[in-house]
Parts: structure tokens; C-alpha cells; sequence
């Protein structure tokens, strides 16, 4: 017994040994896969992301979008004007409203019997201006806006980039109380809409174009 015994400690203790020696050993390959692990994860993220038009019901969390808004902010932007400006709704009422006024306009929409809300059913909206005083702010709010969808797929939570519901917004006498209702700043022009909320659906990519790449000798 006490033989045994001891076998089993020097077994123990080789096992910790060499898992102490094999971790110091190999420290920099560690590194290395941490890194190709990060790496593997964006693109993967970045690869599998797609636009979603059906969203169950429940809001996104403000603390969640909270950390949505801040990858968005943190996008590179021109001469760090932040020439954005950015409003969430996730109020049913301001939602239904703008749609009822939408319909009256589009009353084909309605048919669709999945039809929700005119912002493709999402349950949260980011309503995005930009400053058209600075002739790179457009630039600047494209960039902000795909952080924002490739934070929110990282987290499991869908998008739709919009641009169907800030055109009427822009254009409509009946959607300019809910325009007004934003806020924005005097000058700044409502750029886009982006649709958030937790998937319903699990569209498959479409394809794209690979010959309009070209590396240039």
C-alpha cells in the first residue's frame, strides 16, 4: 500500500511538472494561437453576419445596445469630426405610429402578412444623421453603422441596414413630427435607419462578386 501510495504522488507530481514545464515551454506558441483564436473569431463573425427582416418580439436590452453604441462610436472617422448623430427608439407607440403613417402612404406594404413595423419587424431602431456640411460624413456614418451590426451579431443579435424608411421620413409631411421628435441638431439630415432585434429567421448568404476585386501590379 504505501508503495502504491507513493507511485501515485510522483505520478501526480510528474503530471503537474509537466504541465508547469509545458506551459513555459510553450508560452509563445500560446500567444500565438490567442492571437489566430481572436483572429478566427472576427472574420468567422464578419463572414457569417446577415441582414435579418424577422425578429421576435422583446426589444434589444438598453444595456446592450449601450455597448452597441459604443463600438459605433469608436469607428474611425474623418478628421475625428463625428460628424453623426444618433437616436434609439425602442417605444412600441413611436414605432406603430410612424408605420400607421407609412401604410396610409404604402398600404401595399400591409399585405405581406408578415408585415410588423416598417422598419423590416424589428423591435429597436438607430435612426443615424450626418452632418452634410463635411463632404466625408456619409463615409464617416457607414462606418459607424457597421460596427454597430458586427458588435450586435457577435452578441446574437440580428440587423437591417434601412434606407426605404428615412427616404419617406425625409420626403412625407406625416413623418415630420416623428423626425422632429428625434431631435437632431439643427442642420443635420436623418441619413438612415438600422432595424435591431433577436433573430427569427436564419437567411443563407447570397452570393457576391469576387471579379470586381482586383489586385493592381
Amino acid at each position: 500500500m504505501k508503495t502504491i501510495r507513493i507511485s501515485a504522488i510522483s505520478a501526480a507530481a510528474l503530471i503537474i511538472c509537466s504541465t508547469v514545464l509545458s506551459g513555459c515551454c510553450n508560452n509563445g506558441n500560446s500567444a500565438a494561437k490567442d492571437a489566430a483564436s481572436v483572429s478566427e473569431t472576427v472574420i468567422d463573425n464578419i463572414m457569417t453576419r446577415r441582414s435579418i427582416r424577422q425578429y421576435k418580439p422583446q426589444a434589444v436590452g438598453r444595456d446592450t445596445m449601450q455597448i452597441i453604441l459604443n463600438c459605433g462610436i469608436n469607428a474611425p472617422n474623418g478628421q475625428n469630426k463625428q460628424s453623426w448623430e444618433v437616436r434609439v427608439v425602442d417605444n412600441p407607440e413611436y414605432i406603430a405610429g410612424i408605420t400607421a403613417a407609412y401604410v396610409r402612404e404604402n398600404p401595399a406594404a400591409a399585405e405581406d402578412p408578415t408585415f410588423v413595423n416598417m422598419f423590416r419587424n424589428a423591435p429597436t431602431v438607430v435612426f443615424i444623421a450626418n452632418d452634410p456640411s463635411y463632404d466625408f460624413s456619409q463615409i464617416d456614418c457607414g462606418l459607424l453603422s457597421e460596427n454597430m451590426i458586427l458588435s450586435a451579431w457577435s452578441m446574437g443579435i440580428g440587423s437591417c441596414c434601412l434606407g426605404g424608411p428615412a427616404r419617406f421620413m425625409n420626403t412625407s409631411p406625416a413623418a415630420a413630427d416623428f423626425v422632429k421628435k428625434l431631435g437632431f441638431s439643427e442642420g443635420y439630415e436623418l441619413l438612415l435607419c438600422i432595424g435591431f432585434g433577436y433573430p427569427d429567421e436564419a437567411p443563407a448568404a447570397k452570393p457576391r462578386d469576387a471579379s470586381k476585386v482586383r489586385f493592381i501590379d
